[in-house]
């Protein structure tokens, strides 16, 4: 179990001056400004669950997941990993032999190592029995598709397959817990696929605690069973997929297309607010409703439409989680008018 209990992170920046005279005088002085990156956040994670961390960049994510793995200290609250705290030097190495971490803009691999060095000396420092090492590095070869530059240093690797490298290394040790901070930055199409499909397999087979921050929204949907919203360091939401669509705007676009003209506003006045707007086009045949999930279901709407139109063809799009986040930030920036989290200057 994961628990953080008002968490907050706190950074002073000095406050300095123009040109040389003003950089010069910024070495007496001592007013700075507060940053707040993380500001009370507090939630629990089960063992085995799945968690997307998402949020806007400069939300407080990977400060989070850098406490949470034992690489910054809280400036208050507390963060207990199995009833540990990760950042207290008695209780940090039992706490790093039960996570793994991977960072999609910094490698925990050695650059001039080969691959299958790099993999001895971890399994050395976790500690990892021999005949259980060879059984998992060869699972994990075969899972990421790795064999091919086993042996090549990791400075020639491309980065497709220096982000597999870094996932085998973060769960050579079989880690309860995997802090995934944006694992699929900067990957094409079918790598990243791939790689999805690879941590799947991983958490599904191996009961792994996950915690995802990335700003891919369908790595969300694919690896995530519920979503935490942070925005300016704060918790704006915690719940499942399902929640967040049905309290942010549960919309579906229904195409409809006919064999005779369909009179879009006679099915709006019939759904009344259920149907928010519709679009007609190619003369009438074909109409876009957009409705609202809440209210009405999209089988409804099409049984309406099979008893009273010549149905030819039918289309539909659900919401996706990535325009319903988009709508949070938005929302969460109308109230704040639009503030940069920082405090204010201090002597």
């Amino acid at each position: 179990m994961i628990e953080l209990k008002n968490v907050e992170k706190y950074f002073k920046k000095p406050v300095r001056g123009k040109g040389v005279w003003g950089m010069f005088k910024s070495l007496f002085s001592r007013k700075y400004t507060v940053v707040k990156a993380v500001d009370g956040v507090s939630f629990t994670v089960h063992d085995g669950e799945s968690v997307g961390y998402i949020g806007a960049n400069g939300a407080g994510k990977s400060t989070t997941i850098k406490m949470m793995s034992g690489i910054l200290t809280p400036t208050g609250g507390e963060i207990l990993i199995d009833g540990k705290h990760p950042y207290k030097s008695k209780e940090r190495n039992a706490v790093l032999k039960t996570i793994g971490v991977v960072f999609g803009q910094k490698t925990q691999l050695w650059y001039d190592l080969p691959l299958t060095e790099t993999y001895e000396l971890l399994r050395y420092i976790y500690d990892v029995p021999d005949d259980e090492y060879k059984k998992r590095l060869n699972e994990l070869i075969e899972l990421l598709d790795m064999k091919s530059f086993m042996d090549a240093p990791v400075r020639t690797l491309s980065l497709g397959q220096r982000m597999r490298a870094d996932l085998a290394a973060a769960m050579l040790h079989n880690p309860k817990t995997l802090f995934l901070d944006e694992p699929t930055i900067g990957l094409d199409v079918l790598v990243k696929r791939n790689l999805v499909d690879a941590i799947k397999k991983l958490k599904t087979e191996y009961n792994t605690t996950l915690i995802l921050t990335t700003h891919a929204m369908s790595d969300i949907e694919l690896l995530c069973e519920r979503v935490i919203i942070l925005d300016a360091g704060k918790v704006l939401f915690d719940g499942s997929l399902e929640q967040v669509k049905h309290m942010f705007g549960d919309t579906r676009d229904v195409k409809v297309t006919c064999k005779n003209p369909v009179d879009g506003e006679s099915v709006k006045q019939h759904f009344g607010e259920a149907v928010i707007k519709y679009a007609a086009e190619d003369g009438g045949h074909s109409v876009t409703f957009t409705i609202d999930g809440t209210k009405l279901t999209t089988g409804e709407l099409l049984n309406y439409m099979f008893a009273n139109c010549e149905v030819a063809d039918v289309k539909i799009s659900e919401t996706g989680i990535e325009q319903v986040v988009e709508k949070i930030y938005e929302k969460d920036r109308e109230k704040s008018g639009d503030g940069n989290g920082e405090g204010d200057a201090q002597e």
